[in-house]
């Protein structure tokens, strides 16, 4: 039984990342901040072979700063204005 639950969540993970790599791939932000969220992406990715249950956590915190609009900062700016 925890096997099907367990195939089940990879299931949705993996529609899940699907999802926020389109979503990244989509977003109007400098390419810095893509690149910041593509790596968070690969973490995750790489994460969920080890730790089905913490990446899904991981992706979902993600995906809800995704949809709130919060991203990474800029690494190519120094911040001044």
């Amino acid at each position: 039984m925890e096997r099907d639950g367990q195939l089940e969540l990879y299931g949705i993970v993996a529609d899940r990342l699907k999802e926020a790599h389109a979503k990244v791939r989509a977003l109007q932000v400098p390419e810095g901040v893509r690149m910041a969220l593509s790596r968070k992406l690969l973490v995750i990715t790489s994460a969920a072979k080890h730790d089905l249950a913490d990446a899904a956590k991981r992706l979902e915190r993600l995906m809800n700063d995704l949809d709130q609009g919060r991203f990474p900062e800029d690494p190519d700016t120094d911040g001044s204005p």
